[in-house]
């Protein structure tokens, strides 16, 4: 398998102008007044273009202007080759590249090289040009032993994406399989936990926060993907349903409204009306149907109190403070 296209960018590179002139005066011109984007030292790019960018496809192209740079073969790692593979992450892309290195040489990180000593021997890894690049496998296991749990389970949820445009990443067989001789340092308790609770069937990284956090908050396991009809011909599969309550949950992200690619040629307020007309038609046959957006993960309580407030029964007291399951 080999990572999918790059984003379609146009990237001006000093080093492919075979000793050409350049107006470094102009260019520092533009790139103060922000018409150009210094995406690495020597690669440049329309700042209109880079704006129209998702943060993945940034850390992307990143990653890419990182190799192109390099003296020498990399090993692409961790959240770098997890842009590179199409996997999203919770929170901001980091500013440097993630690279792996022998475990002797020590991880001495510079400028916008990460450099992880976690060793090279061993590992699943697949060509990239003239570099490697971690698998998908071996990027979600990495992750889930470097990271917290619910951004352990979102990596591993990304890679097993069932309905990933083209075909899963990794299939959960296989990831399992790897996951028996995958060396990722001394996060094996925390890979191990966060593999338990995996699903191919999280259709993006907040239904996987939200079911972490349904699942911390006490309140009972969710059908995920659950087919409903809806009458003419129409079918409707929502987020979460708690089939003992004939309760449907759905994490209401503003994507859906905003986004071109989601939109499919509507206006944000015709796919306002037809989630309306869905919700509608979903209430007719089920007994409740309750919402939660970002705020209600980055505050647990709020989700609690949502969930709760519908009838959903919980073996948890609501949280006392603050929370955030990352």
């Amino acid at each position: 398998m080999q990572p999918p296209a790059p984003p379609d960018i146009e990237v001006y590179r000093r080093k492919d102008r075979d000793g050409m002139p350049v107006n470094d005066r102009r260019l520092r011109a533009h790139v103060e007044a922000g018409l150009v984007h210094r995406v690495y030292p020597g690669s440049f790019v329309s700042a209109d273009a880079w704006n129209g960018l998702r943060a993945r496809e940034r850390h992307h192209i990143l990653v890419i202007e990182a190799a192109e740079h390099a003296r020498g073969p990399l090993v692409i790692t961790h959240d770098s080759a997890a842009a590179v593979w199409g996997m999203e992450r919770l929170g901001t892309w980091p500013e440097r590249v993630d690279t792996r290195i022998d475990r002797r040489t020590g991880g001495r990180s510079t400028g916008l090289i990460r450099r992880r000593a976690w060793g090279t021997n061993g590992i699943d890894l697949v060509p990239w040009g003239s570099h490697w690049i971690t698998s998908p496998a071996q990027t979600a296991l990495d992750l889930a032993a470097d990271s917290s749990f619910t951004s352990g389970v979102v990596a591993l949820d990304q890679a097993l994406w069932g309905r990933r445009e083209g075909d899963p990443l990794v299939q959960v067989p296989d990831l399992r399989a790897a996951a028996e001789h995958a060396d990722v340092g001394r996060g094996v308790a925390r890979m191990r936990m966060a593999l338990e609770f995996v699903t191919p069937m999280s259709d993006s990284v907040r239904e996987s926060q939200s079911r972490v956090a349904i699942h911390r908050l006490g309140f009972p396991a969710p059908i995920l993907q659950q087919r409903f009809l809806l009458g003419g011909g129409r079918v409707a599969y929502t987020d979460f349903f708690f089939e003992a309550h004939a309760h449907v949950g759905e994490f209401d992200g503003v994507g859906k409204y905003v986004d071109a690619a989601l939109l499919r040629g509507r206006t944000p307020q015709q796919a306002l009306l037809a989630e309306k007309d869905r919700e509608d038609a979903l209430r007719r046959r089920i007994r409740g149907l309750s919402r939660w957006r970002t705020p209600e993960l980055q505050d647990v309580r709020l989700l609690y109190d949502i969930l709760s407030g519908a009838g959903l029964p919980t073996s948890s007291p609501r949280p006392r403070s603050r929370l955030q399951f990352v």
